[in-house]
């Protein structure tokens, strides 16, 4: 775990004391600016209909790209809180001090009602979650969310926290990794995959995330497909058992939306994969919490998936909260 544990001594860097909401920019961990981009943009401030003094959560705060045009909507009389369990998204924001009116805390959208309580907030006019994970925590290689990392299989967001991925597959009995993999990764071969990791769990030890990518493939196969490495649905699937995303997600939908959202307030979720998008599209069809505003969930255009590939498999859904 020294990998991970150096990883977490964050080095703030030194920043230009504006508290302008155009000024501000989060750092990653080593100073170097956030290379994150956000999808979806003008689809999402169109969506959520922001204007002047709205009260705003950006539940998946992140590299703050969407935060930043957010605070640029709302103006100073608005107010802006992003969460994120991931630590270093947290450190990033504040790196420098930010504008007065964005208060961002490490902490899970589908706790959103016990933070506003603390932060004193009855309740809010929108609420944003775009799901999955970044191209920061895929581009720090000590966290394991790359095939090429040679750190070890975390897959935690918050990785103060949990069981991570690699000590996951030492412990785990083979019908409950069979049922990872094709419950959250929709695998194919879980039955098989699941048997050769039990079978050869020596090797599963203190395992590296391109050691487990290539035992995957050794396992399953390539798959044919240039666009998709073999072990693609493997990681999706422990990335999501070992953060309960679905959980967290359910969870916020059914409960934390629906009490921290003001009458007539707007919900955006931005999903990436089937399972996260059929909780959605399934919440927003109970007409007694939601107005559906988008009986066809929202895509890319071509333009923005030519620049940012990783936008071709985003779908925004948005829903308005009825009395």
């Amino acid at each position: 775990m020294s990998a991970l544990l150096c990883d977490s001594r964050i080095r703030l860097a030194r920043r230009t004391h504006s508290r302008d909401a155009n000024a501000f920019v989060t750092m990653t961990p080593d100073a170097t600016p956030s290379i994150h981009i956000p999808v979806l943009m003008r689809e999402v401030l169109r969506g959520l209909e922001l204007s002047a003094g709205l009260t705003v959560v950006d539940g998946t705060f992140g590299g703050g790209g969407h935060a930043r045009k957010i605070l640029e909507a709302i103006g100073p009389t608005g107010r802006l809180i992003g969460l994120d369990r991931d630590l270093d998204a947290i450190q990033r924001a504040h790196a420098s001090p930010l504008p007065e009116n964005l208060t961002v805390k490490q902490a899970s959208y589908s706790e959103l009602p016990a933070i506003l309580t603390a932060l004193q907030i009855e309740s809010v006019d929108r609420i944003l979650v775009d799901l999955g994970f970044s191209s920061d925590q895929l581009g720090t290689l000590s966290r394991g969310f790359g095939f090429l990392s040679e750190s070890l299989l975390d897959l935690r967001f918050d990785y103060t926290q949990g069981v991570p991925a690699w000590q996951l597959l030492q412990s785990a009995p083979e019908p409950e990794l069979r049922s990872i993999f094709d419950e959250f990764g929709e695998e194919p071969a879980a039955r098989k995959l699941a048997a050769a990791i039990v079978a050869q769990r020596s090797q599963m030890q203190m395992i590296s995330a391109k050691r487990f990518a290539e035992f995957v493939a050794a396992t399953i196969g390539t798959s044919g497909s240039r666009e998709r490495h073999p072990a693609t649905r493997a990681f999706q699937a422990l990335r999501i058992a070992v953060n309960r995303e679905l959980e967290h997600l359910k969870t916020a939908l059914e409960q934390s939306f629906p009490q921290a959202l003001k009458a007539g307030g707007i919900l955006a979720v931005i999903t990436f994969h089937s399972l996260e998008d059929r909780l959605v599209k399934d919440a927003f069809k109970e007409s007694d919490v939601w107005e559906n505003l988008t009986p066809k969930p929202i895509g890319p255009t071509p333009a923005e998936e030519r620049f940012n590939p990783r936008s071709r498999s985003a779908k925004l859904r948005l829903a308005r909260r009825k009395p």
